[in-house]
């Protein structure tokens, strides 16, 4: 099959909720949101959103799709509001039935968040929080370059759980 990964653009917004209502609902504890909160936001929150991450010269984000236009991957980078100097990779879905590497869309997914943050951002580090029991998210950052960065914040929707932080490590260095 193949997949074409691409920006947003700013009228997508009925895609991008649909695609993060399932996200939220096949990996919950991935996001910092719930689904009922999410699910609850108005149509206009969903098309500023939209058009925010589709022209922002800062923030971003990108779908995966099918041929036939059906969204099953996304990923989202953007500079945090409470941490200067850094961006932040953000809401990595990839739906189960499009997952590992004969499609290796995480891993397009990942490298055009990254390249994306790199080239529009003048952001020193890059970051990313993956929540204590998802090891399975741990390992493939790990496989990307990333590393802990021993900072441990609590996890929104759990404060007696953490979520790691992770540093892309070459992410000034590599070209």
């Amino acid at each position: 099959m193949t997949y074409v990964v691409r920006r947003t653009e700013p009228g997508e917004w009925r895609q991008l909720r649909a695609l993060r209502l399932e996200a939220l609902l096949d990996s919950p504890t991935a996001f910092g949101t719930s689904y009922a909160d999410t699910a609850a936001l108005a149509d206009e929150v969903w098309r500023q959103q939209a058009a925010q991450h589709a022209t922002s010269p800062t923030s971003a984000t990108f779908i995966a799709a099918t041929e036939d236009g059906r969204w099953v991957g996304m990923a989202s980078s953007a500079p945090p509001d409470d941490v200067p100097g850094h961006a932040h990779i953000h809401g990595v879905y990839v739906a189960p039935a499009h997952r590992g590497e004969p499609t290796a869309l995480a891993t397009r997914l990942m490298d055009v968040g990254i390249r994306w943050a790199r080239d529009n951002t003048d952001a020193a580090w890059l970051t990313l929080g993956v929540h204590e029991d998802n090891e399975r998210a741990q390992a493939f950052y790990r496989r990307l370059g990333f590393t802990e960065t021993g900072k441990v914040v609590p996890y929104a929707l759990d404060p007696r759980k953490k979520l790691y932080i992770m540093g892309y490590e070459n992410f000034r260095r590599a070209g």
